[in-house]
């Protein structure tokens, strides 16, 4: 057909008799020019301009600025877009009505189009590089378009073109946005002057530009990219090439800071506070204050919802009229429709050509007749799914950045708190530290996940009210029966969902209990398989495994009814309704009706189901914020108690430290360092104006801890300035309650406290400091006075390293700290760390022993420079060599040579001697204060008391001296734990790749390849661990599943095909009518059906995949030899068995589910698409490619943030409840600011990632969904461009669409689910790692009953020439020893550490690897037996003893074999029988946890009496004397002599006086043995090594 500007449909159309801009035509060519100038303008600088310049792209964002209207520019050109759209369809409509092509309707359009996206391009490559001057052209652009639409619509007025034809309606619209445009500009103009203005306004980009480290952008890009977070990109696709870290991701912006939150939440909070004057009054509520600092976004958010909402009805409107116009085609094809079609199309052309003949000769459409076009609607329902998925995506990420901000509000408002408890609150259990953690882990957490679904409890109803209306509009009443279905089960879906949180809790008892079992095991894991016990053990694991098991089923039930219900309620509401809609009289069920019913069913299941959710989690939220305000408005210290102060002085905090860090403060913002300034004035101290040589005065003090009962009463003492108090009495009569009286830390009932400090011009003056006006550091020459040096008398530590809990946020000053960590013994035990003093200690780093810690608390408090140095029984947990050296170098010489303050509380009274100033206490009250001879001379009867003591001290030193120090133990087992994660070393890494991933190069471009590759090894594990039958049935009930639904569909486009093509009259229509609906039913119950099979399937299947991986796991490691537990962290084998098991059993089947349905669905939507429109396959191609990159992509990037959010979590929590235990000592250092910054710190790190992984999954979601509106728009015109030229039934016109709008919903599902799968695996593959390390060789060449029931029998050991190894890749540790020991024999072996003395001990066991010689006990070689039978038959008591809990009964005698009364003769025998006898149950009695409720020389006895119980005739003691204390050695070697006279004794000496009476001495080093006789000889030869033992030892 010939192409014509003006079209040739009559001879008129080019001309201009009448006026040239009467000539529609004419005018048409006039707007075009407008669009060319701007092109022509803006294409050289564009390409030319900016093209030339390469480096643009690496400009920073700090050059980033907005104009003025720049959001409103944006959305008006989004607007304008679509207008433009409309005109280019309403042209393509009205061209198509005429004989000749006619340009002009469309090319004006079309260019206004490209126009309008080169001018938003343009205008944002002006804004980022802020050159306005540029933006004239623009101004030019708007005023020519302005101009010319307006004569165009002007033009049409006078012709009679009025409001009821479209294209009018067009024309004003674009006058309309032109003009606002334009108005935009000059706002620009007049703001900026950067034209017609002499002095041009220079403005600077926000601050969060300025500064580098802010690389969140979501609040300063474009609207578009906004939109679709097109600034993610570079992320992402970086993550491709190194992983993202805390540096990659930045730092969060001002806004959404923790800190600027907290201000925004305290302020409206602080406000309600002020009106609650009487006790009566309601406490402020929090929603409130979430309310009014939050309402804003969350009507933000909830608007956006609303309107995603509505349009998401658009699509199945859409679908009714597109599929409508499908049907009205094929009955077209009857001639008399044809005729009156045409006759109507022809009249209706020549009205309006009449009507408009001198004006244009073009067809006019109305707006009716546009929206009826097939064409349009399927452009039109593109353009509204980007629109609502758009605006639904917004919402999602308005209520989670809000959800965020409020969180870190929330956990800043508690910290807060948690600073200023009473420590009342604390020791008298009203706040215990779990409570704290649940607040901060959990409370926060309901209330922001409240905030995330907040937009979903107004939205839904609206919802699915809509829904219903269109049902009903559609399917009259009967679509109240479908809807009815859905409502009446939603009650049961809340009930399913409340089970599904009660199952959960039971599994989470469980799982905590089996966790506390298999730890005990872990722990005590060398002497169950020294006692052969690991069966028993085991068994018991397994015994509670299937009790959370049992729980785990009934979950895994409850989760696959709800599956079940999500899936099948749609199908038996859609039946119900369809089989009432046909059963009335006369009612036809057409395509267009039954697809756009079955799209709004779709529609409205979701919001019904999620409403329960919904609902339960303000349930939640409503209890949390209980919680909250009671911990909120718990009591706290007094401002007038704390270290004395009378008066209040409005002192920011940051000053009491001025060691604060201030790197979250913005130093430009108003708001500054506020945060201390609402609620900590620092407290003027009252000076004691008697005496100037008093530091702390307490006068008629009485404190309490808040029960009403004064703990302390009637005190009135003085500590003196620059002189050493020591504080004495008996254990709980208050010494430490004292201190902490001083401090401020007890509530004061009467009396007061006087603070003494050196005037200093700050703390006099009313002066109120900002947090940036601090110096980071304090100077070094400086005492810090506001602090006191304190050190509790249970030792706290912080997180971090050795060096940094010594300094305790100090500068590092390398004399002092070596001064310091001298007179705290602590260099020999930083030598034995990894990293030195750079090791991380505390909970997640290496364990110290309790006299490490100490030392380490009490170098803090010297380290720090202070006047005053609070010292809480420092010696405690230290022996007395260490206390010694501790009070010389450290109290006597370092501080008080310092003129320091001194409080120290003791037990050692040998050391009153150097104390200027002692201070006696009774029951809570002070006996007396004075010097020693004071107390010499004025109470005697004390002082004598005192001397007593003092010698009994003084013995217990002399006896400590003669054996080894606790210290030296101490150091031992830290060598002993760091010689183990040495050994780790050397191992693999748990997280290395599968063994053929290990071989390759560790060059990046493998590290990336392997990151991006899905674990598909693992995968397979999993899938196999359930079972290949039930894998074969899952995989056969999900195709037969999927594919019955597509007959279900089919089945009713062909139903529903024959209704629309017939008219149901005759008997053999309605035969076949009833022959479709049965089929239909049919397959609708076969489809519910099947969705029950799948759901159970999966979860039956995750189930018995968790149930095989955790036994064979269980078994692995129970089985593996000793040096697997000394090289492997205990912490690594526990996580597999708690947060990798929990992964495996609740998380990995639902994921797994959802994928595979998921991917199902959109596999079936585009078989379906190419069975209707096999062309639809062409266009697949540029799809499949998308997808792959974007799930590529996302992949990775959603892995590595994942793991930053999960890694930044525990640090967060550490900090709250490190900082609940330490309260006291940060509250005494004044470090209450740093801690703050700190909370500050770790909260943003958290936010930060979290924020940036919901920003990657709108960046994914955003892209899968516009994927989803490309398949439908290709669907939508494939399928009317089918049904126009092809006849394609309209029923599969309505197939089609449907199955393309679930592709929609589904296909960021497919990569969601995928991604979280690929991290959920990374706990199948560490399992997995465990699975693969090798057993101990249980088995033995002879039968056990081949063994004598009573071997060994007699008890004599021939050692020949035997050689052993920890592994066969390391050393021999014994070396060709040769021995013989006679029956009933007493043999001591000694020699140094790794002299080899252990190791023979073990070979008796085989716990090491026998590689040369043999061992023959009682003519058997142990090396045949198996490994049961051997290690059942002998004894040993080891160096640390090991309890379990259970009873005392379970402990001796697990296997339940002996009487009571055997076991009574074993207590008896290791003098506990009394003890036992006392106690509540006998032998029944409760071990609790690692044997804690006795002491360690009991614990050892316990081991004793359960070796006699064994009645083995062999025993080894290794090392069993090292950690016990003297009087207990002694029961112990009594008893080895009497009870075991008749037996063979190998004793490992750890004392070598406790072999001097042994018949056989064996003397080792290197893994050789020197020297071997008995004692009496090898003492006479002085020259000998063990005469030098014994010289030394004495």
């Amino acid at each position: 057909m010939a192409l014509f500007f003006c079209g040739n449909d009559t001879a008129t159309a080019y001309n201009v008799d009448k006026g040239i801009l009467n000539n529609g035509c004419f005018v048409d060519a006039l707007n075009l020019i407008p669009h060319v100038f701007l092109l022509f303008i803006t294409f050289p600088i564009l390409f030319i301009g900016w093209g030339s310049q390469s480096s643009k792209v690496q400009i920073h964002h700090n050059t980033w600025l907005h104009f003025p209207g720049h959001s409103f520019r944006w959305i008006l050109t989004f607007i304008l877009l679509f207008v433009l759209v409309c005109e280019i369809a309403e042209g393509m409509v009205s061209d198509r009505k005429m004989k000749t092509r006619h340009l002009h309707l469309v090319m004006p359009a079309t260019m206004g189009f490209i126009a309008a996206i080169t001018s938003i391009v343009y205008y944002h490559n002006i804004e980022t590089s802020n050159f306005p001057k540029l933006l004239l052209a623009l101004f030019i652009y708007w005023v020519l378009a302005f101009i010319t639409k307006s004569i165009k619509l002007l033009k049409y007025y006078n012709h009679g073109v009025g409001i009821s034809q479209l294209r009018f309606c067009i024309t004003f619209m674009l006058v309309f946005l032109y003009g606002s445009l334009m108005a935009v500009e000059i706002s620009v103009i007049i703001f900026r002057k950067y034209v017609f203005f002499t002095n041009p306004k220079k403005v600077k980009p926000p601050e969060d530009l300025q500064d580098l480290g802010v690389r969140f952008l979501q609040p300063f890009v474009n609207l578009l990219s906004k939109a679709t977070y097109w600034w993610m990109n570079p992320l992402i696709i970086s993550a491709h090439k190194r992983p993202i870290d805390l540096k990659t991701i930045g730092k969060l912006p001002i806004a959404t800071r923790a800190l600027t939150n907290y201000m925004c939440l305290k302020e409206a909070y602080e406000e309600q506070k002020k009106n609650v004057r009487f006790p009566g009054d309601r406490p402020p509520s929090i929603w409130r204050s979430m309310y009014r600092a939050y309402g804003r976004q969350i009507f933000l958010s909830s608007t956006f919802r609303y309107l995603a909402d509505l349009l998401g009805f658009a699509g199945p409107l859409c679908i009714y009229k597109i599929v409508d116009q499908g049907s009205k085609n094929n009955k077209s094809n009857c001639t008399i429709n044809e005729t009156i079609f045409k006759k109507g199309i022809i009249g209706n052309n020549t009205m309006n050509q009449a009507e408009n003949i001198t004006f244009t000769d073009v067809y006019f459409v109305s707006s009716k007749e546009f929206l009826e076009d097939a064409y349009v609607l399927a452009v039109l329902l593109f353009l509204t799914l980007i629109l609502q998925r758009t605006f639904l995506q917004a919402s999602y990420y308005v209520a989670i950045e809000t959800g965020i901000n409020l969180r870190g509000a929330l956990l800043a408002m508690i910290y807060n708190k948690i600073l200023r408890l009473s420590t009342s609150n604390m020791s008298m259990g009203e706040m215990t530290l779990g409570q704290i953690n649940n607040l901060v882990a959990i409370e926060t957490n309901q209330l922001m996940w409240f905030l995330f679904l907040c937009p979903n409890l107004w939205a839904m109803p609206v919802q699915i009210i809509m829904g219903v209306i269109l049902l009903c509009c559609m399917l009259g009443i009967s679509a109240l029966v479908g809807a009815s279905v859905i409502a009446l089960l939603a009650p049961l879906q809340y009930f399913i969902a409340t089970k599904l949180a009660d199952a959960q809790k039971s599994t989470l008892d469980y799982s905590t209990e089996r966790l506390k079992t298999t730890s005990e095991i872990l722990k005590g894991i060398k002497l169950l398989k020294l006692y052969a016990w690991e069966h028993i053990f085991c068994d018991n694991v397994e015994k509670t495994r299937m009790q959370e098991l049992t729980s785990l089923k009934s979950f895994a039930l409850y989760t696959s009814l709800s599956m079940f219900m999500n899936a099948a309620i749609p199908i038996a509401a859609v039946l119900a309704t369809f089989l009432v809609y046909t059963n009335k009289e006369s009612s036809v069920l057409s395509s267009a009706v039954a697809f756009a019913s079955l799209s709004l069913f779709n529609i409205l299941v979701t919001p019904l189901f999620l409403l329960s959710t919904v609902v339960r989690f303000t349930v939640k939220a409503l209890f949390s914020e209980q919680k909250l305000k009671a911990f909120l408005t718990s009591d706290e210290i007094s401002d007038d108690g704390f270290r004395g102060g009378e008066t209040s002085l409005n002192v920011e905090t940051c000053k009491k430290h001025s060691g604060v860090h201030t790197k979250a403060f913005n130093r430009r913002q108003p708001l500054k360092g506020q945060l201390e300034g609402y609620e900590q004035p620092l407290r003027r101290y009252i000076r004691s104006r008697e005496t100037e040589d008093v530091s702390v005065k307490v006068t008629n003090g009485s404190f309490s801890w808040g029960s009403g009962m004064a703990t302390l009463s009637n005190v009135s003492i003085r500590i003196p300035t620059g002189q050493l108090t020591m504080i004495v009495g008996q254990v709980g009569c208050g010494k430490s309650s004292l201190l902490l009286a001083t401090l401020g830390e007890m509530l004061k009932v009467s009396g007061k406290v006087y603070w003494n400090k050196e005037p200093e011009n700050e703390m006099n003056q009313e002066i109120t400091w900002s947090a940036h006006e601090i110096e980071p550091v304090f100077e070094a020459t400086g005492r810090n006075r506001n602090s006191v040096a304190y050190s509790a008398q249970k030792p706290w530590l912080l997180n971090t390293t050795v060096e940094e809990n010594i300094t305790f946020g100090g500068p590092f000053i390398k004399q002092r700290y070596k001064a310091v960590i001298d007179a705290c013994s602590l260099q020999p035990d930083i030598d034995l760390l990894p990293f030195g003093d750079q090791t991380e200690i505390g909970e997640r780093g290496i364990n110290l022993s309790g006299g490490q810690r100490q030392r380490i608390c009490v170098a803090r408090a010297l380290y720090q420079d202070t006047n005053t140095v609070f010292l809480d029984d420092p010696f405690s947990a230290l022996d007395i060599h260490l206390s010694d050296h501790l009070m010389q170098e450290g109290i006597l010489k370092f501080l008080r040579e310092d003129k320091r303050t001194i409080a120290l509380v003791t037990h050692k009274l040998q050391y009153l001697t150097h104390a200027d100033w002692i201070i006696a206490m009774k029951d809570g009250t002070i006996i007396r204060e004075g010097t020693l001879k004071d107390f010499q001379n004025h109470d005697v009867e004390l002082y004598e008391h005192w001397k007593t003591l003092m010698n009994r001290q003084d013995q217990e030193f002399e006896k400590e001296t003669e054996g080894e120090s606790q210290t030296i133990l101490e150091r031992k087992t830290l060598r002993r734990a760091m010689y183990s994660r040495e050994a780790k070393a050397q191992m693999d890494d748990e997280d290395e790749e599968e063994d053929e991933e290990d071989d390759e190069e560790d060059n990046m471009s493998t590290v990336m390849r392997l990151r991006t590759k899905m674990p598909w090894r693992a995968f397979w594990r999993y899938l196999t661990s359930g079972g290949f039958f039930l894998l074969f049935l899952l995989i056969i009930s999900k195709l037969l599943k999927h594919s019955v639904m597509v007959a279900i569909d089919y089945c009713l486009a062909a139903w529903t095909s024959q209704c629309t093509s017939q008219n149901v009259s005759t008997v053999t229509d309605k035969i076949q009518q009833h022959h479709y609906k049965m089929w239909y039913s049919i397959l609708c119950s076969v489809g519910i059906m099947l969705c029950l099979i799948t759901s159970l399937t999966v979860e039956w299947m995750g189930l018995t995949a968790a149930k095989n991986l955790h036994r064979n796991l269980l078994n692995k490691i129970i089985l593996a030899p000793v040096r697997f537990f000394d090289s492997t962290p205990l912490g690594q084998i526990l996580n597999r068995f708690s947060a990798d098991t929990n992964i495996i059993d609740q998380h990995i089947p639902p994921t797994l589910e959802s994928l595979t349905r998921s991917t199902f669905l959109c596999l079936s939507a585009i078989g379906v698409l190419t069975f209707v429109t096999p062309i639809f396959l062409v266009a697949l191609l540029p799809f499949g490619v998308a997808f792959y990159f974007i799930q590529k992509y996302f992949r990775v990037a959603s892995k590595d943030l994942q793991e930053l959010d999960d890694s930044t979590q525990l640090p967060l929590l550490c900090h709250f409840s490190e900082t609940a235990e330490g309260l006291t000592t940060i509250r005494a250092f004044r470090h209450e600011a740093r801690f703050k910054q700190r909370m500050l710190e770790l909260t943003d790190a958290n936010n930060i990632a979290y924020l940036f992984l919901s920003a990657a999954n709108r960046w994914l979601e955003v892209r899968t969904d516009y994927l989803g509106a490309y398949i439908v728009l290709l669907a939508a015109l494939a399928s009317i461009a089918y049904s126009n030229y092809k006849d394609l039934p309209s029923g599969l016109v309505g197939f089609g669409l449907t199955y393309a709008l679930t592709v929609c919903n589904y296909l960021n599902w497919v990569v969601r689910n995928l991604a979280d799968l690929e991290v959920q695996m990374g706990a199948v593959k560490k399992v997995n790692s465990f699975l693969n390390i090798e057993s101990e060789n249980y088995e033995g060449t002879m039968d056990p009953s081949q063994v004598p029931a009573d071997w060994p029998q007699q008890g004599e050991i021939k050692i020949q020439d035997l050689c052993v190894r920890y592994d066969p890749t390391l050393k021999p540790v014994l070396k060709h020893v040769k021995a013989y020991i006679t029956p009933g024999q007493k043999v001591g072996i000694c020699g140094r550490t790794g002299s080899g003395k252990s190791s023979l001990s073990l070979a008796f066991f085989r716990m090491v690897d026998i590689f040369e010689g043999k061992i023959v006990i009682d003519g058997i070689d142990i090396c045949k037996l198996p490994l049961h039978t051997l290690r059942s038959r002998l004894s040993i008591i080891l160096q640390d003893p090991v309890l379990f809990s259970g009873s005392i009964r379970f402990n001796l005698d697990p296997e339940c074999k002996c009487t009571d009364d055997r076991l009574w003769e074993a207590l008896e025998i290791a003098q506990l029988k009394n003890m036992v006898k006392s106690l509540p149950g006998g032998l029944n009695a409760m071990v609790t946890e690692g044997g804690e409720n006795f002491s360690v020389g009991q614990r050892q006895l316990f081991s004793l009496a359960r070796a006699f119980v064994r009645k083995s005739s062999i025993l080894i003691m290794d090392e069993a004397t090292a950690s016990i204390d003297m009087a207990t050695e002694s029961i112990l070697q009594k008893v080895v002599m009497t009870a075991f006279a008749d037996r063979t004794v190998v004793t490992i000496a750890h004392r070598v006086h406790t072999i001097l009476t042994a018949d056989l001495v064996i003397v080792m080093k290197r893994g050789n043995i020197l020297e071997y006789d008995k004692p009496e000889s090898l003492l006479a030869h002085e020259g000998g090594i063990f005469a030098s033992f014994v010289k030394a030892d004495m």
